[in-house]
């Protein structure tokens, strides 16, 4: 590798009550693909905003050299006038708009106010040429999926003459066709002079592309190494981003000591679901499903084989138009035709979208941890405050979520922290059922095992789990049984010990049409 083309040297950033960053040092050589670890809130995501100017220079103390030279960048606009792009998590495209108007936002082929169509249309078909992407630059961003919208992005970044792209969490909504290209494409953007910095937790994903790795742990950087030399691996990764050797990716099953009872605690009998806009359409078609007490059923798929669609359409009928089919609980019929229907049922769905349907962004940890039974902490129709703080303070401390106090907003958490204030919700609204839909996409391992360790304890509790997963390594690490979908249509039940990567994905690729 060439000489570094950027440099952070002892970056220090400081929230009220809370040092995200503390003396974090970066080197980055010229040209190569460069990976981040650690875990939700060690201040991965802060330090690339450092870098790209979200956050001023003014704001933190350090220094910032780029291609040799010193950087005080004021904002995001200062930093992309040098070469330096930052593509968030959560994308940032208008989706009511087209490919090539997003491509060019504020960047505009324009002459005296007028833009120039013909011109723009012309330059986002070869923008969308450089990265794989067969769509007509007019097509709007709405109509295109989740791994179509992140080459959207990489080529308004490119339209901006990116010389150091960073990418926070690429692949963390990606099914696992989307993430090849993707990982494909950054090698092309590598062999094109492009260097890239990748915020990922995906292991497997950073021993492909990456060149160089640095953990970051609590805000410090831990260590900093050539993936392909000796000794590195992903035990070594794992190690230094939770500072401990992980033996187990999952807890060891606690059994459930009680009764399972004569009936699935919830079974769903011949589920139909048309889809909400084409309703000539099955997105869930005929399916049958059930779980027992104290027990973890996964439910695995590919991308559109409808796991999401059945949940919703299971919990208040949140999703799809003319739905059929029976629900029971514990033998006997039940309605679920509306969210509080379900809720007082004892069924419980968190969301695979934390923070569209998942939480309040704007509101605290604690008001989200009791709004799904704030009859629990009300006297006559008003919230007892202190018996909020009280119950939000007992799930602070004993699912660990990292907040200074339970009146932090949501919206600050990182993710991991998020998704223990969603299932704090939803435990603490004293389900029997709970269908956890992608209860750990996009965190860290760390955190994920404290999440498995969770999901665990529930079960040995005599809670029934519906467990829906892309990671088809997690679902053999913690269900019981798992149940396979493809088009919509149930395509196999293994249990455990029949259960491999190679088993589930045959049934996965199933097509019983």
């Amino acid at each position: 590798m060439t000489s570094p083309v950027l440099e952070m040297r002892s970056i220090v950033k400081t929230f009220p009550g809370v040092k995200a960053l503390s003396d974090v040092s970066l080197s980055v050589a010229e040209g190569e693909v460069h990976a981040i670890c650690g875990e939700n809130g060690a201040g991965k995501s802060t330090l690339m905003k450092v870098l790209s100017g979200v956050h001023p220079h003014g704001s933190y103390e350090g220094e910032i050299l780029f291609q040799g030279e010193s950087c005080a960048f004021k904002d995001i606009n200062a930093s992309e006038a040098r070469g330096i792009v930052i593509i968030h998590q959560e994308l940032a495209l208008v989706p009511y708009l087209s490919i090539a108007e997003n491509i060019f936002l504020g960047n505009e082929h324009a002459t005296r106010g007028v833009i120039r169509w013909g011109q723009t249309l012309q330059h986002a078909s070869e923008l969308l040429k450089r990265v794989g992407l067969k769509e007509h630059p007019q097509t709007r961003v709405a109509d295109i999926g989740v791994g179509k919208q992140q080459l959207v992005e990489i080529a308004k970044a490119l339209s901006k003459k990116v010389k150091l792209l960073i990418l926070d969490e690429p692949t963390a909504a990606l099914n696992d066709e989307d993430s090849a290209k993707l990982l494909t494409l950054i090698g092309e953007l590598k062999e094109q002079g492009i260097t890239s910095i990748i915020i990922s937790h995906k292991l497997n994903e950073i021993s492909k592309i990456a060149d160089t790795v640095t953990i970051i742990r609590d805000g410090q950087t831990i260590d900093s190494f050539d993936v392909k030399a000796e000794g590195a691996n992903e035990d070594r990764i794992i190690r230094a981003m939770v500072g401990r050797d992980l033996d187990h990716r999952f807890p060891e099953r606690t059994k459930y000591e009680g009764e399972t009872g004569a009936h699935p605690a919830l079974e769903i009998r011949d589920w139909t679901v048309h889809h909400p806009i084409d309703q000539q359409r099955k997105v869930v078609d005929g399916v049958s499903v059930s779980v027992r007490r104290g027990e973890i059923v996964g439910l695995a798929g590919l991308m559109g084989a409808g796991r999401t669609e059945l949940a919703m359409s299971v919990f208040g009928r949140s999703y799809g138009r003319n739905i059929s089919g029976t629900v029971y609980k514990d033998g006997k019929e039940i309605r679920t035709k509306t969210v509080p229907e379900a809720v007082d049922h004892g069924i419980a769905y968190v969301t695979e979208d934390r923070k569209q349907y998942g939480l309040n962004l704007i509101e605290s940890i604690g008001r989200n941890i009791t709004m799904s039974a704030l009859s629990k902490v009300s006297k006559r129709g008003v919230v007892d405050e202190h018996e909020e703080t009280r119950v939000a303070e007992g799930f602070r401390r004993s699912m660990n979520i990292k907040a200074p106090t339970v009146f932090e907003q949501v919206g600050r958490l990182s993710g991991g922290n998020q998704q223990k204030v969603v299932l704090s919700k939803w435990i603490f609204a004293g389900p029997e059922v709970l269908i956890l839909d992608e209860p750990t996409r996009g965190i860290d391992i760390g955190a994920k095992y404290e999440i498995y360790t969770v999901i665990d304890q529930l079960a040995a509790q005599g809670k029934a789990v519906i467990f829906i997963s892309s990671e088809l390594p997690e679902l053999l690490g913690m269900c019981d049984r798992i149940y396979t979908m493809s088009a919509g249509r149930l395509t196999g039940e293994v249990p455990r010990a029949e259960a491999t990567q190679e088993v589930l994905m045959r049934h996965m690729t199933t097509d019983k049409r």
